[in-house]
């Protein structure tokens, strides 16, 4: 249930960002959609793994979560140093700010919900969604200070900058995964 939750505000939340990122020229919100892509990714990952049995099947869930996380971290990377080099500016972005603190607070609750039901059911898999959710909240608010510093202070600069901060958690749970697994 949980991950069909997850699934379903992601699904929402592409189309949302695609409309915001486009609309305000905004890296962060393109690297959160793309994030949101992921996820919806990651959601379909666990719920395949969920429905076998199996350590081959498990491990190879933990696998494509891993490099889901790989392809984000160098997306936003990549992304987030271009729009610096070339000084984008992006436009304020209401949508995107609503849209963002809203995201947070859902993905908060639903990777705790998920973390709980993994360490019920001693499922390494839907644990590590959990923390796939949790990331997908640290990015929601990261994403929220760079659109409001751009949009309350002018700081163009804080929105790759936001982007930037989940190239960090991104890389720390690759290698948690790819060492654990």
């Amino acid at each position: 249930m949980l991950e069909v939750g997850t699934l379903g505000w992601n699904v929402v939340g592409l189309v949302v960002l695609v409309l915001a990122a486009v609309g305000a020229g905004s890296v962060a919100l393109a690297g959160f959609g793309l994030d949101s892509l992921i996820e919806i990714g990651a959601s379909t990952v666990v719920l395949w793994e969920l429905s076998g049995v199996g350590e081959e099947r498990r491990h190879r869930a933990l696998r494509l979560i891993g490099i889901a996380f790989v392809l984000l971290a160098v997306y936003l990377a990549v992304q987030s140093a271009a729009v610096l080099i070339t000084g984008h500016h992006p436009r304020p972005s209401p949508l995107g700010i609503y849209w963002t603190a809203a995201t947070a607070v859902v993905m908060f609750g639903l990777a705790a919900g998920k973390r709980r039901t993994g360490q019920q059911l001693s499922n390494p898999v839907l644990i590590t969604e959990g923390r796939v959710t949790t990331v997908d909240g640290l990015l929601a608010v990261a994403v929220l200070v760079g659109l409001a510093l751009n949009d309350l202070l002018g700081w163009w600069w804080a929105d790759p900058v936001s982007a930037l901060v989940i190239v960090y958690y991104a890389a720390r749970e690759v290698r948690e995964i790819f060492t654990s697994s």
